[in-house]
């Protein structure tokens, strides 16, 4: 993908990942990357962001004589999360009106300005 990702935008894939279940980093990134070309040295600190701003928690969990350390969104980053989700809709139906104008006779862009130059 040529789109570059902004940190808001991070955010709200990982808040909305974790809003469906909690996850660990390595099931985060693989999600993020089935979307956008995206390395863990770039999710971590966005990991660290968000819970140090009180949107996620962090819990542990044995696995394989180790501990997984998993991502669970707090009550506050649904709220986060809520807002940016909002402001999608919004951005991203502006950028199609961009990307697809209407179809149809009365869709005559610039027919006007070609008069002119006669």
């Amino acid at each position: 993908m040529t789109y570059q990702l902004t940190a808001p935008l991070l955010d709200a894939c990982v808040l909305g990942i974790v809003n469906s279940e909690d996850s660990y980093g390595y099931t985060l990134t693989q999600k993020m990357r089935q979307v956008v070309d995206i390395s863990e040295s770039t999710l971590y600190p966005v990991l660290r962001r968000l819970q140090k701003a009180g949107h996620l928690r962090t819990y542990d969990e044995p696995y394989g004589g180790r501990n997984r350390r998993y991502y669970a969104i707090t009550d506050e980053g649904q709220k986060l999360l809520a807002t940016y989700a909002k402001e999608w809709e919004i951005y991203k139906t502006k950028i199609d009106e961009l990307l697809s104008p209407p179809a149809g006779p009365d869709n005559e862009t610039d027919k006007g300005d070609s008069d002119e130059q006669d």
